[in-house]
């Protein structure tokens, strides 16, 4: 083995078949899955769990991303509470799934799908000229939806994809159904925003990049753009029964690992199994900001494991907020007909 001859040069001479040798290394794996299954207990007694009564019959909701991982997990809680639930989805197979097993579980079927591309500001459009038309009113409007791009990409609008599905898409979506929300008021938005927005800086003079050579870092700029989106929105619909707030779902095992070669996937699988929350528990904060009556009237926040969190000073720039404001009104072609917030 190539590190028994690295210790031998060194002068350390091992014998992998000495009884001592062999129990110490068994005590190691023990101690180290054993470590692994405390924290993992660990995770499970700090993550928050909302287990608040609220019925929500009667209510509409909108969840867009809503075929796969905390979004599917978030509107089969939504469900179970007796929402009408609005799948908003890319994938229209994969939600029809997806619809299928939520009403089978729930016994609700007041769970339906509609197509709506986030990257791409035709299908946002067409999409919200449905909603308008056939929705009477709309109470929570979540914006789960998301994607990392690894490789640099533009979408039809000349944005960049990430950009484009994570921030612009929910811009142009949340101004062009602000009417119905302000008419079903009190309601409310919700915006799945991230903590690893703390590690990216907001650089409003390149809002939609033409390159770089991380693409998977405009997530981190995308989620800080969340946050200070939230914050100008809450700002902008004081008073009008029309509440905003974003939340941090944690680190969720949605299974990237399965997509890596072993045997660096046994690592991340290790990794994620001990870390990472799960997609129900990863659920649980966008359910409480979406159903808490402890949470009606308040706006403006920032949440994580059902409990209000501190933000970066920067996320807090009220000048930083307008400016990506107005920069977001161009990128999206807002135009005089629309909706204004």
């Amino acid at each position: 083995m190539y590190w028994l001859k690295r210790l031998q040069i060194l002068g350390i001479n091992i014998d992998i078949y000495d009884p001592i040798f062999q129990a110490l290394i068994i005590l190691g794996i023990i101690g180290f899955f054993v470590a692994c299954t405390l924290l993992k207990f660990f995770a499970y007694l700090t993550c928050g769990y909302y287990r608040g009564p609220e019925d929500m019959e009667g209510k509409v909701v909108l969840i867009t991303g809503a075929n796969g991982g905390i979004g599917f997990e978030t509107t089969k809680e939504l469900a179970r509470r007796g929402a009408t639930v609005i799948m908003a989805c890319r994938n229209v197979i994969s939600a029809n799934r997806a619809k299928d097993e939520i009403v089978r579980v729930t016994k609700n079927d007041k769970v339906s799908v509609k197509s709506l591309d986030l990257s791409s500001q035709k299908s946002i459009r067409e999409f919200a000229e449905d909603i308008n038309k056939t929705l009477t009113r709309l109470d929570v409007l979540i914006h789960n939806a998301g994607t990392a791009e690894w490789n640099y990409s533009k979408t039809e609008d000349g944005l960049e994809t990430t950009m484009a599905t994570n921030h612009f898409g929910p811009f142009l979506l949340t101004h062009l159904l602000i009417d119905l929300l302000k008419k079903s008021e009190p309601s409310r938005i919700v915006v799945v925003a991230s903590e690893l927005y703390r590690l990216a800086s907001l650089n409003l003079d390149n809002l939609n990049p033409t390159g770089g050579i991380f693409p998977a870092y405009y997530y981190y700029v995308s989620k800080y753009a969340n946050i200070v989106f939230t914050m100008e929105l809450a700002k902008r619909l004081e008073l009008t029964g029309v509440t905003a707030n974003c939340l941090h779902p944690g680190l969720i095992d949605s299974g990237i690992w399965r997509n890596v070669a072993a045997p660096l996937s046994w690592g991340l699988r290790l990794i994620a199994w001990a870390f990472f929350k799960t997609p129900e528990q990863g659920c649980q904060t966008t359910v409480f900001c979406a159903v808490s009556e402890e949470l009606e009237g308040v706006t403006g926040r920032y949440f994580l494991d059902c409990a209000e969190r501190g933000l970066s000073s920067g996320c807090k720039d009220e000048d930083k907020a307008k400016k990506l404001w107005e920069l977001s009104e161009n990128f999206v072609g807002l135009r005089a007909t629309d909706p204004k917030i």
